[in-house]
């Protein structure tokens, strides 16, 4: 992935070009990893269509470009957040959803991934809503702890400080040993 530079003084729509081309598939991948893949599709078009109405306010000495639509892309999550948590309640009580392979591997997938998506479904849903979304950013997105700060609008400290609580919560009700 290369880094887009500053817009053009008229942040025109051949540089918005270039940013949906570097960045969609990144922030669709992160939505889908949040909701279901569907919405993602949805919401990962909808953040690059606030993203250019409000390409006039990107101002590159504030941040990156990366940081910047994942903030969009955090707060039209926070839309589904309700959807989002009874998503996590859900997948506690049911395992993980089907999916397509074939059926022994299916059964196998199941079995596996049952215990740990279900506990970390049920985990994920005992955080905060702050908690999470530094959790998911960090793991899902990939972003740095400067990144998600810039993309939430909180200092780095709240950023470290919510990943640590987070952290210990997951490893609390995951049963695991905090390193």
């Amino acid at each position: 992935m290369f880094a887009v530079s500053e817009p053009a003084p008229a942040v025109d729509s051949e540089w918005f070009g270039v940013v949906f081309d570097a960045h969609y598939e990144e922030i669709r991948r992160y939505i889908g990893r949040r909701l279901d893949l569907d919405t993602a599709e949805d919401l990962a078009a909808e953040t690059f269509l606030v993203a250019f109405r409000r390409r006039d306010r990107f101002d590159a000495a504030r941040g990156g470009v990366r940081p910047w639509l994942y903030g969009i892309a955090t707060n039209l999550i926070g839309r589904h957040r309700r959807a989002e948590s009874r998503r996590y309640r859900a997948m506690a009580r049911t395992g993980p959803p089907p999916d397509d392979d074939g059926h022994d591997q299916r059964v196998v997938d199941r079995v596996t991934a049952g215990v740990t998506v279900a506990g970390l479904s049920r985990a994920l849903a005992g955080l905060s809503q702050g908690e999470r979304d530094v959790v998911l950013l960090v793991a899902y997105g990939g972003l740095t702890y400067d990144e998600v700060a810039e993309a939430l609008g909180v200092a780095n400290g709240t950023v470290a400080s919510r990943l640590s609580r987070a952290r210990a919560k997951l490893h609390r009700s995951l049963g695991t040993e905090v390193r």
